[in-house]
This record gives C-alpha cells, structure tokens and sequence, in this order.
C-alpha cells in the first residue's frame, strides 16, 4: 500500500466571492509578482466536511467542533430535574476535561461554561457526555474524578483522523492530521471588480420617491484555481484504529467533495457552483510536492483555450519533476471534464487500491 495520496485539482469559477477578507472582500495572494484569487484552507475543509455529501456518505462517522460542551451538559443536566447550582458546577467539571472555560461577564450568563478554544469531538465522545450526564441525574450526584476521562482516541471520526485536532490541556489526546490541504489560488492574475447594486421597495408606488430602497457594493472576480490535497494514508489508517475500510471510505468522501463542493461565500447572490474540470491524482511513497510551481508565471488571459493552458502547464511540470528527481509517484490517474475523459468511479477506485 503506498503511504502518499496526492490530488490535484483545476476548478473554475464565474464571478463570485467565495472566500471573503475582514472587509468582505475576495481574498487575495501575491504569487509570482501578480495578485491571486484564494480560498483558504480553512474554508475548503470545513465546506467539504459539513457538506451534504461527505456527511451522507460518513453520517455515522462525522464529529463535532464546538465551544459549547458545558452549555450543553448544563442543559440538559437542568432538563433532568437537577438544581441550577449543582447543574452548574457539574457542567464546569465536565467543560474543564476539554480545555480552558471562559472567563464569567455579566451580559453573558452562561460564558464561564464555554471553551475558550473550538474542540473537535468524536461521538463516541459526545456519547461519554451524554452517558455521565444521565447517570449524574438518575442518582442526583455530582461527577467522581474517575468517570471524567471523557477523551477518546478508540472509535475515532473521520473529520477528525483527516484534520486532526490540538487539546492544549490533554496533548496526549491530540490527534496529527493524516490530510493537507493548500489554500486555493488562481492560476492567472486577477483584478477584484466592484459590483454595485440596488434593492427596490415592493410596496412603493413612486409617488414620492422613486429611489432605490437600498445600495450596496460588493467585491467579486471570476478565477480559474489550482488545489492541493495531501493524505497520508498511513496515518489515517492509524487514526481510525485500522479500519481499512471506513479509511477507503473517507478518501472516497473527501476527494469527491473537493471535486464537487464549492466554498459557499455568496452563493445566493452568484450561484457560483462549480465541479472541478481536471483531477490529477498521485500515490507512492515518495516525499509529497505541490504543482503549485507550475503557475508561478500565470496563465496569459490572451490564451486561445485557457483551461487547456492551465492542464498543460500542470502536466509539464509533473514531467519535469520527474525528470529532475525521478519518478515522484508510482501510478497516476486523471479526469478531464474538459476533454470528458476519465471517471469519477475510475479516480476513487485508483485511490483505495
């Protein structure tokens, strides 16, 4: 079994805003001298993993990432019957096992039962909570220290194995990423245009105004990108405690919701959905390498045919990494929607043999 899955992956987009900055607009990168459109990192994981396609495909397995574990515990400790103090301090007990609680403020009554850090939890570890929390209220006592080893490395989600996850307070139930993802980047120079638009009052009947009810402006531009996935095979075997199959499972979900699912900044106003139009995907057990290199100089937008300019540039340069260190995987497997070659069944297939 090689140890390397790499995925490359061509996706187009019309105007959109997929991935907004601190001032709502697009976000951008230098790379090669010009500016780019990205997506972050952050935002393609987290759109394939709570996508209705990668949840249908690994219900069962999905975790969840949250601050509110002791919000929860409290209320549904209070559900049960137990008093308001007790169902407090129970609950702190039980959020102290995930990190850090917040500090108390007055406008925010239940803040101390928060986490200050976003925990991503199996359920088999939400299922601990909810089983200490029955049986808290069924015998009407608070948490012995003993039953407060909620943390989980056995039955781990998917989400989880793939991402991974930091405890800063229980690093021994940390969990290494077994999937790197790159920020997106167009593979052409862009220039963020500037959409300015109106909204019109139904009910005036342009008696006395005859203006517009509201005006906005909104930053958008259209970019053809380059992705880049990284899994280690390996490790998310070892993550999910050897299941090969649920492994085979969720590089299926994972590759075909990166393939399909796009990040869902300003959707209803683009409806800028898009599949990806060329896959390259790699396994070996060779050291991992971006194509990111192959759009360093960015596609001229004078090209005759440019997504064909852009699959041409990505092949040229995994041949001449090849050339230069030998061969860098040991099989491939592509689909090219443009030319309509290739299947998706063909590509999972390829990287769950």
């Amino acid at each position: 079994m090689e140890r390397f899955l790499q995925i490359h992956l061509l996706t187009s987009y019309p105007p959109a805003n997929l991935n907004r900055d601190d001032l709502g607009r697009p976000k951008t990168a230098k790379m090669g001298g010009t500016d780019r459109l990205r997506v972050s990192s952050q935002s393609l994981k987290r759109n394939w993993r709570t996508s209705e396609l990668f949840q249908r495909a690994l219900h069962e397995h999905t975790g969840t990432r949250t601050k509110l574990l002791g919000v929860g515990a409290y209320e549904k400790l209070l559900s049960g019957g137990v008093p308001e103090k007790k169902a407090k301090q129970w609950a702190e007990k039980i959020a102290d096992q995930f990190g850090k609680r917040k500090s108390a403020a007055k406008d925010k009554e239940l803040l101390e039962l928060e986490i200050e850090q976003l925990v991503h939890i199996s359920r088999a570890e939400q299922a601990a909570i909810d089983n200490l929390t029955d049986r808290l209220i069924a015998e009407n006592r608070g948490p012995e220290d003993t039953e407060l080893d909620l943390l989980r490395k056995e039955d781990m989600d998917v989400d989880i194995a793939l991402f991974g996850r930091m405890l800063a307070k229980k690093p021994t139930h940390n969990i290494e990423a077994a999937c790197q993802v790159a920020h997106a980047i167009s593979v052409h120079a862009v220039a963020i245009e500037d959409d300015y638009f109106t909204a019109v009052d139904d009910l005036n009947d342009h008696s006395e105004d005859a203006g517009a009810a509201h005006i906005g402006e909104t930053g958008f531009a259209a970019g053809l990108f380059y992705s880049y996935i990284c899994i280690n095979r390996e490790l998310l075997l070892d993550n999910l405690g050897g299941n090969t199959a649920l492994a085979n499972k969720s590089v299926s979900a994972l590759v075909e919701a990166a393939a399909k699912v796009a990040p869902t900044g300003k959707q209803n106003s683009f409806g800028s959905r898009a599949y990806a139009s060329y896959i390259l995907a790699e396994r070996g057990n060779q050291q991992p390498r971006s194509l990111s290199v192959a759009f360093l100089k960015p596609v001229p937008r004078h090209a005759e045919d440019f997504a064909q300019a852009a699959i041409d540039a990505l092949n040229k340069q995994t041949e001449n990494f090849d050339s230069v260190y030998g061969a860098c995987a040991d099989d491939r497997c592509t689909v090219n929607a443009q030319a309509g070659e290739g299947s998706m069944d063909a590509l999972l297939s390829f990287l769950n043999s």
